[in-house]
């Protein structure tokens, strides 16, 4: 799989209008950009929303959906939306940079960044990247727990071991990986299709949850939460990951090469975010409507959830379907947040490492704070730090949103391509949101 070769090819100023810089010549029978030939590649830039889209519904997600809607029913499904949008403003962005510079994230940051402003970077993103894994170990442990009754311990030395079962997919190409990964997609949607069905919630009072609550400024806890939520959604090593995707789409550098690239490219990006908004708003109404609605509040836990959800539906599948939904986010998320560390790595200290040793290095990093805290607190705090490995994610995300809106509205490294207008407006104002959000969480944790 060649992803993640690193592209010199220097400068992408655009000195002539449809050219880019290393652009090469057509090879005497090469179809044209805008023929049938070209058309007939688009299936090749479908599948990298998919990985991407992974990182939108894995088991942080799981444990911050839940532990809201149990809590403070629809209200936050405000937040849900809005986090769901500003993941795909920021996603788009994040593959236009790949496709027209021909560069991802990391490696822009390392040419334009000082030495140690790179490796500030670069540690801070393995620090998001560790966190993402350790909640993705625990909830693949909590589900294989709940499925097959083995301890929490063995449930993370298992989705170790899943890891590597997933990634040797990759021998046979990438695209045995990414059709693995969109079944299991589409089995969770098909989950919640069936949970909601079972849940029967209050769909008039789910679209009233849109509606921005003026508690999530006062109410400490729903802050907590909404940063949670924020953190679990807009993941900052997957800016990384995408932008590291796509950059080889528009091979010949050129504008129409380029623009053919973004259609297809879009597309696989609206769709796939579009199904991750889904299943994340579902994790939250299901939670308001058999928890919360039952007077069951306080239920945050995954354990919890999988042992109630059950009686409170009337139906002894629904925890079954609950649990196999579960391993299935978590398996898949496993195999994005290896690709996301790789990259990162080769993009910000030009290192390349074997898959099997990347996976290696996080799962280790990983399974020691999982296995201490399940150690130390048992099923029940398996939770806890599941929502706090996302507050870190949200925490670091100001890192990885500045530098990619910078870089997008850059005219000499987009030329005709860089984000301008509106879209430009919208990405700024979702990073000031997000530096205002964690600024506020930092205040409410001062305070407290």
């Amino acid at each position: 799989m060649n992803t993640f070769v690193l592209n010199q090819t220097g400068s992408t100023d655009l000195p002539a209008p449809n050219r880019l810089p290393g652009a090469r010549s057509k090879r005497r029978g090469e179809p044209p950009e805008g023929s049938r030939g070209a058309r007939g590649r688009w299936s090749s830039f479908i599948g990298a929303g998919a990985l991407v889209a992974v990182g939108y519904m894995d088991p942080g997600n799981w444990a911050t959906a839940l532990g809201s809607g149990a809590k403070y029913g629809y209200q936050l499904l405000s937040v849900v939306l809005a986090a769901s949008l500003m993941g795909l403003l920021l996603q788009w962005v994040a593959s236009k940079v790949g496709v027209v510079t021909g560069r991802d994230l990391a490696q822009l940051c390392r040419e334009r960044y000082s030495r140690r402003c790179t490796l500030f970077l670069w540690i801070t993103c393995e620090i998001a990247i560790i966190a993402c894994d350790v909640a993705e170990v625990v909830g693949s442990a909590v589900a294989l727990q709940l499925l097959l009754g083995v301890s929490l311990t063995v449930g993370v030395m298992m989705s170790a071991v899943a890891t590597f079962a997933m990634l040797a997919l990759q021998s046979r190409g990438q695209r045995p990986l990414q059709v693995v990964i969109s079944s299991l997609i589409f089995f969770v949607g098909l989950c919640f299709v069936v949970e909601l069905a079972l849940a029967n919630p209050s769909w008039h009072a789910a679209l009233a949850g849109i509606k921005p609550s003026t508690d999530l400024l006062r109410d400490a806890g729903m802050l907590w939460f909404a940063a949670g939520i924020l953190g679990a959604t807009v993941m900052p090593h997957n800016l990384y990951l995408h932008s590291a995707l796509v950059k080889h789409h528009a091979s010949e550098r050129d504008e129409p090469s380029i623009d053919n690239a973004m259609k297809g490219v879009n597309i696989d990006t609206f769709a796939s975010l579009g199904l991750a908004f889904t299943v994340n708003a579902s994790l939250m109404i299901v939670a308001a409507a058999v928890f919360h609605a039952s007077g069951h509040y306080d239920v945050s836990d995954l354990a919890d959830a999988h042992r109630l959800i059950a009686p409170l539906v009337g139906n002894q599948w629904a925890g079954v379907i609950f649990a196999a939904a579960l391993l299935a986010c978590g398996l898949n998320a496993t195999v994005t947040g290896t690709l996301a560390g790789q990259a990162v790595m080769e993009g910000f200290l030009q290192m390349k490492s074997a898959r099997w040793v990347r996976a290696l290095l996080t799962r280790t990093l990983a399974i020691g704070p999982a296995l201490l805290a399940v150690c130390a607190f048992g099923e029940h705090g398996s939770n806890q730090l599941l929502v706090a490995s996302q507050v870190v994610l949200s925490v670091q995300l100001p890192l990885a949103v500045i530098p990619l809106v910078t870089f997008a509205s850059d005219q000499r490294l987009m030329g005709r391509f860089r984000i301008r207008g509106i879209p430009r407006a919208l990405a700024w104002l979702c990073a000031g949101t997000i530096v205002a959000l964690n600024a506020m969480l930092l205040w409410q944790l001062i305070v407290n």
